[in-house]
């Protein structure tokens, strides 16, 4: 989620790898596009629960106050974690608000998008006042177009703001530059210094504790507080936030942390060591 222009697809095509969501369909005033793992041809979900198909070639049309979202569906390693909804913008003057907000309930958590040149605007802290707490607790607030920022001083200074603004509104605060992300290919150094590898190590532990929580039937249930000093890092350029203690919580690989495939139960969590670059499956 986040306001029009935050980077919001460009994320869910990084993190998904195969890029379902084309320019077509991620162009203003559409609707919710919802992700989900299979090979099943695109369909359009209206408000009525009547499903239609959609052309991801963009040739059909679609009006987005009938429209509850539009369904996608891709073989990649990360939808089998998680379904992947792309937001509208919740800034756009030419649709209405209830496009998103009738599909936020669905939601287990959300990563809320905002550019590093406008962080946290007072449009994007009133919507997420509106948000449940259970949700704000499973979510990452991630300042994109990092790399629009002069220096790393000028970095730390905004980064260092938003933390102060958004304090206990979010599970982790990160900062990355999506487009130094996409173009690391195989550099493990160029990947971890656009601010994506420690995204997806967010992202990944927030994701094992949310298959917890639900798995354990209290949806309701807040991710326990991190423990000891929150170590961030501001696209590459290494500070921590006021959470001081003496305990350090070390860096580490990004791996899939998933439920077996063929006794999905809690007790039976392992651990993928994959490597995600420059997707995240």
């Amino acid at each position: 989620m986040g306001e029009f222009s935050a980077g919001k697809s460009t994320l869910a095509n990084l993190m998904i790898g195969s890029e379902p969501l084309q320019v077509q369909i991620v162009a203003t005033q559409m609707p919710p596009v919802w992700v989900s793992f299979g090979t099943g041809e695109a369909v359009v979900v209206g408000t009525d629960g009547e499903e239609t198909p959609y052309d991801m070639k963009g040739n059909g049309t679609v009006d987005p106050e009938k429209t509850a979202y539009i369904r996608v569906f891709a073989e990649e390693d990360i939808l089998r974690l998680v379904d992947i909804v792309d937001m509208p913008g919740i800034s756009d003057p030419n649709m209405s608000s209830e496009v998103w907000e009738r599909v936020l309930p669905l939601a287990d958590g959300v990563i809320w998008c905002s550019a590093s040149t406008q962080a946290w605007r007072q449009s994007e802290a009133a919507v997420w006042e509106t948000v449940p707490q259970q949700v704000r607790s499973k979510s990452i607030l991630l300042l994109t177009r990092a790399d629009m920022l002069a220096s790393s001083r000028d970095k730390s200074r905004v980064f260092k703001r938003v933390l102060s603004e958004t304090e206990g509104l979010f599970a982790q605060r990160q900062m990355i530059s999506l487009l130094e992300a996409r173009d690391a290919g195989e550099c493990a150094e160029k990947w971890a210094g656009s601010g994506a590898e420690d995204f997806v190590n967010a992202f990944l532990d927030i994701v094992a504790e949310l298959r917890l929580v639900l798995n354990s039937g209290d949806a309701g249930l807040s991710l326990p507080e991190t423990r000891g000093r929150e170590e961030v890092t501001v696209a590459g350029h290494e500070t921590s936030s006021s959470q001081d203690s003496s305990e350090h919580i070390s860096q580490r690989r990004p791996t899939a942390k998933r439920l077996n495939p063929v006794d999905d139960t809690v007790g039976h969590v392992v651990e993928d060591d994959q490597d995600f670059m420059p997707k995240f499956s």
